[in-house]
């Protein structure tokens, strides 16, 4: 998944679970990378470290025009014991706690990863409706 940094989704890619992570995040990234033109870093977890920073690094070369992407790894830190909040990595954990929220989506019923990714798609699109009818509106700064 693919999300802002608040953890609304941008875009999403279900694979096989025979496709290592690395290699469905390069797909991720290129099939919505070029929407985005304005991203300037990209947070992953240490397990994409090495190779997935070398493609970061070449997508934006290959898109030119001022982009550069940046691929932050958000690493363990050493003397880690147990479980500790990490920056930027409760974004997309969150996310997916949203998703868990979803009775479709609790467990994989679909045998097509495709119709998968179609009710991650729904499901986010009720998360953010349900967001956007809920603000209020801004009042004026009056200082």
């Amino acid at each position: 998944m693919l999300t802002d940094t608040n953890g609304l989704l941008l875009g999403a890619v279900v694979t096989p679970a025979s496709v290592q992570d690395r290699d469905g995040a390069k797909l991720l990234l290129c099939m919505f990378c070029h929407s985005f033109m304005t991203l300037l870093m990209i947070f992953a977890d240490g397990g994409y470290a090495g190779k997935l920073e070398q493609f970061v690094q070449s997508m934006g070369r290959l898109f030119g025009h001022g982009a550069s992407f940046g691929l932050g790894i958000i690493k363990k830190l050493e003397d880690q014991k147990g479980f500790i909040v990490l920056p930027r990595r409760r974004v997309i954990e969150r996310s997916f706690g949203w998703l868990v929220k979803q009775r479709r989506l609790t467990r994989d019923h679909e045998k097509n990863p495709r119709h998968h990714e179609a009710f991650v798609y729904l499901a986010f699109i009720g998360i953010m409706t349900r967001r956007l009818t809920s603000l209020q509106p801004v009042q004026p700064f009056a200082g």
